[in-house]
């Protein structure tokens, strides 16, 4: 049974989604250990290996105690564990709004559409870009989003080009997020306006309501 199965499991937390078009509500986080990718700016090096195993029953336990409908499913890379996809069923099984945030590394196509995925696909300040898989532009959803966090000038424009190689701004919402405490929100939003881009700006919430190096917020 699906229940039974196991995931290993870093953090499950309550908070206030911080990023995406759902940014602001209230959400509870699943996050999973193990990680493909060492970015330069990770602020979640924590997850790459700590972590306990936990059968998805007692996950959909924890979740529905935090009485919140939104959860995002998150890491290091939670695309990892094969145990998440019945996870994500499971979650919707329940009529939970469910969300998966994932590096552009892995292919998705058996993530069930429902889930609304969070594609990040690595700019060059991360030292991970080579890592991207584009072909997951071909299994994504409407509803599905695009997101880049922007280190740079340089970072910047390799991002236009690539909205323009795949026609990603006619195609799903593109967020843009600047790497926090090296990219000035202001400097990103002006050339946003300059360029007259169809994308979504946006910051990392929960860093700017609580310390920037506080966990399970």
């Amino acid at each position: 049974m699906n229940n039974n199965k196991i995931l290993k499991i870093n953090e499950i937390f309550k908070s206030i989604q911080g990023e995406s078009t759902a940014m602001g509500k209230p959400c509870t986080f699943v996050r999973l250990t193990y990680c493909n990718l060492r970015c330069s700016y990770c602020d979640t090096k924590y997850s790459f290996h700590e972590g306990k195993d936990m059968k998805i029953i007692d996950i959909i336990e924890e979740v529905k105690s935090m009485n919140t409908n939104l959860v995002e499913i998150t890491g290091g890379e939670p695309m990892l564990q094969k145990n998440v996809i019945p996870l994500m069923k499971e979650f919707l099984n329940d009529n939970f709004e469910v969300m998966i945030e994932t590096c552009g590394a892995i292919s998705l196509k058996e993530v069930p559409r429902k889930v609304k995925k969070i594609v990040d696909f690595k700019c060059p300040s991360s030292n991970m870009n080579h890592k991207n898989l584009w072909s997951i532009i071909d299994e994504l959803s409407p509803h599905d989003e695009i997101k880049f966090v922007i280190g740079d000038r340089a970072d910047y424009k390799w991002v236009l080009n690539k909205i323009n190689q795949y026609n990603l701004d006619s195609r799903w919402t593109i967020l843009f997020s600047p790497v926090y405490d090296k990219l000035n929100l202001d400097q990103l939003a002006d050339w946003i306006l300059e360029d007259n881009l169809n994308v979504r700006l946006q910051l990392q919430m929960h860093k700017y309501i609580w310390d920037p190096e506080m966990r399970a917020v």
